[in-house]
């Protein structure tokens, strides 16, 4: 198993905003691509396909760590942290809503001792 942490950023811009979103969101790309543990970090829109029915926010960001520790210090940086300031957390930002989940490769008690 790996160290890596898997993170999904979803976004739901407010009516109108979409596009404002999504610019705002790839032009964290180019910084975050040369962080250290940054395997990668794609923002990406959601797309009707007859073979994928289910529904999402519109705006998502796939994004993989080389561990937890540098998905933290990532979190951590100025520019991230003015992101969701600006747009998820001020009444009048952007971005209605935002989910934010990490996910882990390894099942659970992957290490556990053998009895």
């Amino acid at each position: 198993m790996s160290s890596k942490l898997y993170c999904i950023a979803s976004f739901k811009p407010r009516p109108g905003r979409e596009e404002a979103v999504f610019k705002a969101l790839q032009a964290l790309e180019p910084n975050t691509h040369r962080e250290d543990g940054c395997l990668q970090y794609t923002v990406t829109r959601h797309i009707d396909h007859p073979n994928a029915p289910g529904t999402s926010y519109p705006i998502v960001f796939h994004e993989v760590w080389a561990s937890r520790e540098l998905f933290e210090a990532h979190c951590n940086r100025r520019e991230i942290q003015a992101f969701f300031a600006t747009h998820v957390e001020a009444p009048d930002g952007d971005i209605e809503e935002a989910n934010v989940c990490v996910y882990t490769d390894e099942p659970i008690d992957y290490d556990a001792p053998r009895g």
